[in-house]
C-alpha cells in the first residue's frame, strides 16, 4: 500500500461537513485506499482496482445495506 503522506484524499459527495458518517478515498497507481474522515489517522483499507469497482456497483446497486 502507498504511503500516506503520499495520498491525496477525497471526502465522499454525501458529506455534510456536519461530522455524520463518512469515508475518504485515495488513489494511487497500486490501490485504493479508504479511511474514516472521522479518524484521518486511523486504519485505511487498501484495494485492489477490480474489488473497487466491484464495491461502488454493489453499492449503487442497493446490494449492500
Amino acid at each position: 500500500m502507498t504511503r500516506p503522506s503520499d495520498l491525496t484524499w477525497s471526502k465522499s459527495s454525501y458529506s455534510n461537513g456536519t461530522g455524520g458518517e463518512c469515508v475518504e478515498v485515495a488513489t494511487s497507481a497500486v490501490d485504493i485506499a479508504v479511511r474514516d474522515s472521522k479518524v484521518p489517522h486511523g486504519a485505511r483499507l487498501g484495494l485492489r482496482p477490480a474489488a473497487w469497482g466491484e464495491f461502488v456497483v454493489a453499492v449503487r446497486e442497493g446490494r449492500l445495506s
